[in-house]
């Protein structure tokens, strides 16, 4: 059950995140040509305005298209017709007819021979994967020609578009947290047990839910960081607990900890002291918080180039697998776990990396001092590096989220 509100939630904010690239897209003129719950391909799909609304197969996060991302260039043609052209050279005349134009840098002419070309596509007898690709590649061609075409917005509706899906996750960031501090975010823990796990030796040795401990191995515990240290620091070794219950002391054990994700546990959950703050606090608690996980990022960047930096890095698995610990506890911390999540989502994004949102500003902002477009070949090589580190970080982070489920 936890792990689903987990995915859930992962999910909920993937999927605003896209929201936000298509209702300022759609609010500065760019007409995006899908927007998806999952991701293709679709289960059910209804057409509106001109737009595709559908629910993909894959069932994270969201997708949205906007039109025309690069502008269209005569080498596009190569890779988007070159099937089709070698099974039916008769297109070649309405190919080479758009090629001429987009060499010239006539768009509006490429784009009056796009009629022609899609006839012949029609007429000739393709194979089902070479007319696959040569309808995307119209597709393409036509909403890269069209007068919404991303690439020909003014540099401002490009970033505002593009900042929109961070900005939604920064957003969330904030009010998240801050609804769980109104409503009563969880504070420090305290020594009351919440919850006993069954199978574990907290729930051999007799742990109650309510069972205050006031002692490990005959030292007094004052707080739940004595208690927690305690069973760290013994190494697995068995250790007796005293505990108040209905106000009678009793005495518990011995309990041998076990090993989970490198450290020791007996297997409950404690009690947690609850912080409510009116709505001006928990926002201003909230930028508190959001404003450490921030400056927190920013100095363990660096850090990803030493071993230990690589050992904090985690994957989608280790995100759900946290999330979810922090829903059994109470729904106020798993607002407030995912809050920092969509913190860390917008602060990646906006790395100045293709493929992601912040690499895409980048590129924009050059573009706009260029005053031409960058062509599609640069966009290409720049996000085949920008995938393989991501690709890299994802392996190394799966690495660590397997190790530490594994208790390794």
């Amino acid at each position: 059950m936890n792990i689903g509100v987990a995915i859930f939630g992962l999910a909920l904010l993937v999927l605003l995140h896209e929201a936000g690239h298509f209702y300022v897209a759609r609010a500065v003129g760019m007409s995006p040509r899908r927007f998806y719950l999952g991701f293709p391909p679709a289960i059910a799909k209804v057409r509106r305005k001109g737009i595709e609304y559908g629910i993909g197969a894959i069932p994270l996060g969201g997708y949205v298209k906007i039109p025309g991302m690069h502008r269209p260039a005569a080498s596009d043609l190569d890779v988007l017709f070159g099937p089709a052209l070698q099974e039916q050279p008769q297109i070649f005349p309405k190919i080479a007819r758009v090629r001429r134009s987009l060499e010239a840098g006539a768009l509006d002419t490429a784009r009056e021979g796009l009629p022609a070309l899609e006839a012949a596509l029609d007429e000739a007898e393709l194979s089902p994967m070479a007319a696959r690709t040569a309808r995307r590649g119209l597709n393409e061609l036509k909403d890269g020609l069209s007068s919404d075409a991303y690439w020909r917005q003014r540099t401002w509706k490009r970033v505002a578009v593009i900042f929109a899906g961070p900005g939604m996750n920064i957003v969330l960031a904030l009010l998240l947290p801050a609804i769980a501090y109104m409503i009563g975010a969880p504070g420090d823990p305290n020594r009351i047990v919440r919850h006993v796990e069954s199978g574990k030796p907290a729930a051999a040795i007799g742990l109650r839910p309510g069972d205050e401990i006031i002692a490990v191995n005959g030292a007094p515990t004052p707080n739940f960081d004595a208690v927690s240290h305690a069973i760290r620091d013994s190494h697995g070794d068995p250790i007796t607990l005293a505990v108040r219950r209905h106000g009678e002391r009793i005495i518990l054990g011995p309990a041998t900890p076990v090993k989970l994700g490198g450290r020791y546990i007996l297997g409950f959950n404690p009690s947690w002291n609850k912080k409510r703050f009116s709505v001006g606090g928990a926002f201003g608690q909230s930028a508190h918080d959001n404003w450490v996980a921030t400056k927190g990022t920013a100095t363990f960047l660096p850090r990803l180039l030493t071993g230990a930096g690589r050992k904090d890095v985690s994957s989608p698995v280790g995100i759900v697998d946290y999330s979810s610990q922090a829903a059994g506890i109470t729904f106020t911390l798993f607002l407030q776990i995912l809050g920092l999540i969509s913190l860390s989502l917008a602060l990646l994004n906006l790395l100045p990396l293709l493929p992601l949102d912040g690499g895409h500003i980048l590129f924009s902002l050059i573009e706009g001092l260029r005053g031409r477009a960058v062509g599609r070949e640069v966009y290409e090589r720049v996000s085949a590096v920008g995938l393989g580190l991501f690709m890299i970080l994802f392996f190394i982070g799966l690495s660590n989220d397997i190790g530490r489920l594994g208790g390794g």
